[in-house]
């Protein structure tokens, strides 16, 4: 089964930023769409295996009041492929007597990913767009282009190993790791290279971490590094991410001194 998105308006802002005369659209009457928020402002993170769901909240105006989405479509703004379908229904929030928020809920299994396109999946990753058809009491409706834009990302893993534990102060310690990135042709998480991943402290006690050092991944994704001990603490690796790839902080490890 395909599950290829084709648009048939669009819009731009960023992340939660909409208006209609910035947008092409066409329709009939005076309902208009003033601001679309999508994920609650986030960027979407999709791995290989779960499920995701997340809303598109639609803000519009009619004189007569608002009706609801007829139609919600989003897709790569680059490539226009798209794998993130609509439930075809939506609830709205009256907030005035010709204002309401109508939201949308998307969902993508990872299962469909590779079916959606004929291109390398990975490649839909990045910047997408919202497009919406709305509707109003009075039978006015809107087809709004590109109304919102925000990201949706490869999720990411990374781990962290310090070696040796417990350490002598003042001795080196070894901290490993691997960057890897959800791959959504086959599903798997493969290590992610040439990336710029920061190694950050936290000394017992301490409330906050900080960066020691920027070390890049090697061909396959792994990290290595070494660093004098000096006090007890944990240790851990934190990636920023990119447009195409999830932020992700790895789990500390926790050293002592001895």
């Amino acid at each position: 089964m395909r599950h290829r998105l084709w648009a048939v308006a669009g819009g731009a802002a960023a992340l939660t930023l909409l208006t209609a005369t910035g947008a092409h659209a066409e329709g009939e009457g005076d309902i208009r769409v003033t601001k679309t928020v999508v994920n609650k402002g986030g960027n979407v993170i999709i791995g290989t295996a779960k499920t995701v769901t997340y809303p598109i909240a639609v803000t519009v105006k009619d004189d007569s009041g608002v009706k609801k989405i007829t139609d919600l479509f989003t897709f790569n703004r680059t490539n226009g492929y798209g794998f993130i379908t609509w439930d075809g229904d939506s609830s709205c929030v009256k907030k005035s007597a010709t204002t309401s928020v109508c939201t949308g809920t998307m969902t993508v299994d990872p299962a469909w990913i590779a079916d959606s396109d004929d291109i390398d999946s990975n490649k839909v990753a990045g910047v997408w767009r919202v497009d919406a058809t709305v509707a109003a009491n009075d039978g006015d409706y809107w087809i709004s282009d590109d109304i919102a834009e925000y990201k949706v990302k490869r999720a990411a893993q990374l781990t962290t190993d310090a070696t040796p534990e417990p350490v002598a102060k003042g001795a080196q310690l070894t901290v490993k790791g691997k960057l890897s990135r959800a791959n959504w042709e086959d599903l798997k998480y493969h290590g992610y290279p040439g990336q710029a991943v920061k190694l950050q402290f936290r000394a017992a006690g301490a409330a906050h971490y900080r960066t020691v050092k920027t070390v890049k991944t090697d061909n396959v994704g792994r990290l290595s590094t070494k660093v004098t001990a000096t006090s007890a603490g944990s240790w851990r690796w934190y990636f920023p991410g990119t447009t195409t790839t999830s932020l992700k902080v790895s789990v500390g490890d926790a050293v002592k001194l001895r």
